[in-house]
């Protein structure tokens, strides 16, 4: 086994092949750009080389300074992780030649199947069922256009080099065409360095399975089951799972042996997966091969007790895979969730920032993998995703309640992440059901906000956690003074039952507060529904709060200020007004605040580098026109015009890095 290898990655995935690497007693060299020189993947490795600047280009895509570092450290081998490298034939090519063993697959099948024209007209070759579309690269619009009304509307355009979302878009119609090619072109160029396209039919409400496969130098190949990646956004996956609710044992068959097959007629060794897409009759179709470590794999090693890793590693030094197909038995259900620095409630904009504190959930079947801690940074240059929450349960549904529950209690503060946004579809009724599809986003939620309203049961809940938190911080005051206090004519605090009135959002809760005899024990009506709450001993003034109600345990995050608590829980996140009686007599007439936005200049929405500016001085513009392009954490976005207008002043140019509030173009 190899002695020491080095990580050609960062964040979570560089820290996750760390933990295996130890395990196993494999030294490991980790690589960092300057802005990563705190990261906590830096500080796992046994040693830590800088490449170079925060820009990929001049790090971790640095295919000479990564290799030459681990010649230099004595490595025998590069682990590329996912992202970045990690599919680049050429990058596996210069490991090899320069003597050393990439752990992935040969550079020929990396370019092969790398290549999604090239892997679909391999499927095609060996009868693998593929969605109908045009078989060629192309690269200029009008081409894309013949091609779409030839293929048929809605269509999809996808780059020819690489996946995982970058440089993908539906098109509805022939309008739409020219704008679309050219942002999944500049994406496409930015993430793979190659801005060729393809067209394919958009299949509607399709499912997204995946089959993880395994093959050893020898020929040996064998699939570890499958996993659902149907929850995304923007064609970037936010929650997997395995099993899936869709396939039965039959189907399961079928697709497990046609990835094996594809991988058999590729000639493909290590770790990698074939991803289908599935249609509401069950019939299934090739999407493409990953080749490479998928960041969902922690799911299939819940449900299979492997570690894909480590058996990375025996397959790349040249081990036969220690099992075979049959003995494969995966168990339970498990289902990871993404957790990524960006803010929902504002069309999910990067967010940059400081972590200044953080908290990652515990408990049993609970796993995080995680690239942060407190003090690390988020910038714009690198993805959005931080970390993962893998839950594991007997079957699906005790798996999701156990990964609601850790979510609750994820705590990261400094920059805004999607955490509440993950609970609005874990506790989704369609969730639950398991009636998914990658327009599950689309069908269901609006934004950050579901299109049903929230359970009334889980309001009760924000509101008992609120309502006791507040009296307690009240009480403790109040016997932080009584030292102080008159001895003589005064009369001790009240220790009976306790009246609030709660408001948030306009709904209004009117709740009592009994302290049983038992300590750390309490019955709690709100409106006319009572509950049983038992609190813990500790952790009271923090910002987690974990209760027990009705017997089941509950976790909340808060943030206070005076009598507004701020609180999420489940995917809601609400700020609550706490008031006695008398107070709030006085507090409901009080009028609402009113917030001006201004509509004659364009302010950033989020940080990142301006890419493209559209208008110049003097320019008439129509509300929604798009103005200024803006990359952020590997994804562009249009930014529109807030009305109708001229062109005042532009101050911004293509290159330029912006903050968020930032005035681009003001207008007359």
């Amino acid at each position: 086994m190899f002695n020491k290898i080095l990580i050609a990655n960062r964040g979570e995935i560089a820290v996750r092949i760390i933990r295996t690497c130890k395990k196993m007693g494999i030294q490991t060299v980790a690589v960092f750009s300057d802005t990563d020189l705190r990261g906590l993947h830096v500080a796992r490795a046994d040693e830590a080389v800088l490449l170079g600047g925060a820009r990929p280009a001049e790090s971790y895509l640095a295919k000479e300074k990564i290799i030459e570092a681990a010649c230099r450290s004595g490595c025998q081998a590069i682990h590329p992780g996912y992202g970045f490298l990690s599919e680049n034939a050429a990058f596996a090519d210069m490991v090899e030649k320069a003597g050393l063993t990439f752990i992935g697959p040969p550079a020929a099948v990396i370019a092969a199947l790398g290549d999604k024209i090239a892997a679909k007209k391999l499927a095609f070759g060996a009868g693998v069922p593929t969605v109908p579309g045009h078989m060629q690269a192309v690269t200029a619009s009008q081409e894309a256009a013949a091609l779409a009304e030839k293929v048929g509307y809605p269509v999809l355009i996808k780059p020819a080099a690489g996946g995982g979302g970058k440089g993908m878009r539906v098109v509805d119609g022939p309008q739409e065409l020219p704008s679309a090619m050219h942002l999944c072109q500049q994406e496409a160029r930015k993430a793979f360095g190659d801005d060729r396209m393809f067209i394919e039919r958009y299949v509607r409400k399709p499912r997204h399975v995946e089959i993880q496969v395994l093959a050893d130098q020898y020929g040996n190949i064998v699939h570890l089951g499958e996993r659902e990646c149907s929850i995304q956004r923007r064609y970037q996956k936010i929650i997997e799972e395995s099993p899936s609710t869709v396939l039965d044992e039959s189907l399961r068959g079928r697709m497990g042996m046609t990835a094996c097959n594809l991988a058999r007629q590729a000639g493909y060794v290590n770790a990698g997966t074939v991803e289908f897409i599935v249609d509401e009759n069950k019939e299934f179709y090739f999407l493409e091969m990953n080749t490479r470590l998928q960041v969902e794999h922690p799911v299939t090693e819940m449900v299979t007790g492997l570690d894909l890793v480590e058996l990375q590693l025996r397959i790349a030094d040249g081990e036969v895979l220690p099992f075979k197909q049959q003995d494969i038995s995966p168990r339970g259900w498990a289902i990871e969730a993404r957790t990524c620095a960006e803010d929902s409630s504002r069309g999910f904009i990067p967010s940059v920032g400081l972590i200044t504190r953080y908290a990652a959930p515990r408990g049993e079947f609970v796993r995080v993998e995680s690239g942060i801690h407190s003090g690390s940074y988020i910038n714009v240059f690198y993805d959005s995703m931080v970390a993962k929450v893998i839950t594991w349960g007997q079957d699906r549904e005790e798996a999701r309640k156990r990964l609601v529950q850790a979510v609750n209690g994820y705590h990261i503060e400094g920059v805004v992440t999607n955490v509440d946004f993950i609970n609005q579809i874990l506790t989704h009724p369609a969730f639950i059901r398991g009636e998914l599809s990658t327009d599950f986003i689309r069908d269901h939620l609006e934004d950050e906000n579901a299109k049903i309203e929230p359970p009334a049961e889980h309001l009760h809940f924000m509101t008992i956690a609120t309502t006791l938190i507040y009296h307690l911080r009240k009480n403790l005051v109040k016997g932080s003074l009584l030292p102080l206090r008159s001895r003589v004519g005064t009369v001790p605090p009240s220790v009976g039952e306790q009246q609030y009135v709660v408001k948030s959002d306009g709904d209004i809760f009117h709740v009592r507060l009994h302290k049983e005899a038992v300590e750390f024990e309490w019955v709690i009506r709100v409106n006319d529904d009572e509950y049983h709450v038992k609190t813990p001993p500790m952790e009271f003034y923090r910002r987690r709060l974990k209760l027990k109600i009705n017997d089941e345990v509950h976790h909340f995050r808060l943030r206070y200020a005076g009598n507004f608590i701020w609180a999420a829980f489940c995917g809601i996140n609400r700020t609550f007004e706490i008031y006695n009686p008398r107070e709030w007599d006085l507090a409901r007439h009080m009028p609402p605040p009113v917030h001006k936005v201004l509509d004659n200049v364009l302010e950033c929405p989020m940080p990142g580098l301006v890419v493209d500016v559209k208008v110049k001085p003097g320019d008439r513009v129509y509300r929604g026109q798009e103005l200024v392009t803006i990359e952020s954490m590997k994804m562009e976005s249009a930014i529109a015009s807030p009305c109708d207008g001229e062109v005042d002043s532009v101050l911004v140019k293509a290159g330029d890095e912006v903050e968020t509030g930032k005035v681009m173009v003001s207008f007359k």
